[in-house]
């Protein structure tokens, strides 16, 4: 039966959208509820101040007047401009298992893409790389991450039957916080070490942490540029970020490198809190918050959610030491396990550091597109 495609653009329609994948994934294990609190305020207009800056469209399915599939189409003008580009973007996609929704829903964002004058389809993607992107097709059954996608497995299918193909993916790598290093890597750390013009920083509380949130955000800003979504945080994006991962951020899990005053490198580690997530069931209270709070407590698993090093300074073992004095703290917190967050695979150096060890891939994201051609059907690359 063909769907009724609207655009969720008040209460109910939002509502529907939002609280769509919680039936979807109702019996999906490993599927991580978003805290529905942040989702009203991610699609939030008035509150989500990258709405300002793209082009969006929330679309939901409808089969007998039930919501069957959800899409959003997103057009990031600065990035579009920055990197001369006519790409659109699709994001938030979900479905029952059902083929001819998912189809409707991908053509009707590729109408409004190309009426747009778009000339190709990407995703899945959302404002930026710290949204989910890609489809999980490798690691399906490890412990979720926050902030990826927990897709079933017939979405990729979905979209190959679409006639989309692979753009690029997204890696993360898991090991043992018992690894041995190499001696070539503690020579490396103690030359960081004892090269005085360096300090590495820890911190005891967020008090002490909190000047260094910015700069550490300011120097992904410049690291990041070059890489594939990438488009730098405002100070307001940077605020609001700082703000949503404050409270559930252990200060000993930060490490940052100084140079005259000057943060050149850091890396930030989050304890893995998907055990807290699926029992709050997306809701903080009445108890949620609490659940959430004691699985971190309890985690066995270190997620690292973000690293850089001043693009002048790399190659010198600042990440080595940063990362060795990761572990001594994760180990002192009975940590067992290290994962870290998305890597594109055209990141060889940071790939280089971690295959060096023998270090498995233990999940594997893929971005996909395809391109339109002149009467408006998809066309593979």
């Amino acid at each position: 039966m063909k769907s009724e495609i609207r655009i969720a653009d008040n209460s109910k329609t939002i509502n529907d959208f939002i609280k769509l994948p919680g039936s979807i994934h109702s019996s999906h294990t490993n599927w991580l509820p978003p805290l529905y609190q942040d989702e009203r305020a991610f699609f939030n207009p008035r509150k989500n101040r990258a709405f300002s800056y793209c082009d969006t469209i929330l679309a939901v399915a409808y089969v007998s007047g039930r919501p069957r599939g959800r899409i959003m189409g997103i057009i990031h003008r600065d990035y579009n401009t920055l990197h001369q580009e006519k790409t659109a973007r699709f994001g938030f996609f979900d479905c029952y298992e059902d083929f001819e929704v998912a189809t409707e829903l991908i053509e009707y964002i590729k109408v409004w893409a190309m009426q747009k004058g778009m000339q190709c389809l990407t995703g899945p993607y959302g404002f930026s790389d710290r949204d989910p992107q890609g489809f999980l097709i490798e690691g399906n059954n490890d412990v979720p991450l926050i902030d990826t996608n927990c897709n079933l497995p017939y979405m990729t299918d979905f979209l190959t039957r679409a006639g989309f193909e692979k753009l690029i993916d997204c890696l993360t790598y898991k090991f043992d916080i018992h690894l041995l290093f190499p001696e070539v890597y503690n020579r490396t750390r103690q030359r960081a070490e004892s090269a005085h013009r360096y300090q590495l920083l820890e911190f005891k509380s967020k008090k002490e942490l909190k000047p260094y949130i910015l700069p550490v955000l300011q120097l992904t800003n410049e690291t990041y540029s070059h890489l594939y979504g990438f488009y730098p945080l405002n100070e307001t994006e940077m605020k609001d970020l700082a703000n949503r991962y404050m409270p559930v951020l252990d200060p000993e899990f930060v490490k940052v490198v100084m140079f005259n005053n000057e943060v050149i490198a850091y890396v930030v580690g989050l304890q893995n809190m998907s055990a807290g997530l699926k029992r709050a069931k997306g809701r903080l209270f009445p108890l949620g918050w609490y659940h959430i709070l004691k699985s971190i407590k309890k985690a066995e698993q270190l997620d690292l959610m973000l690293g850089a090093v001043k693009q002048e300074q790399q190659g010198l073992g600042l990440e080595i030491w940063m990362g060795m004095k990761l572990l001594e703290s994760a180990k002192k917190k009975g940590i067992k396990t290290i994962e870290t967050h998305l890597i594109l695979e055209t990141n060889l150096r940071m790939r280089a550091v971690l295959e060096r060890l023998n270090i498995p891939i233990a999940k594997r994201f893929r971005v996909y597109t395809t391109f339109f051609n002149q009467t408006g059907q998809p066309e593979n690359i």
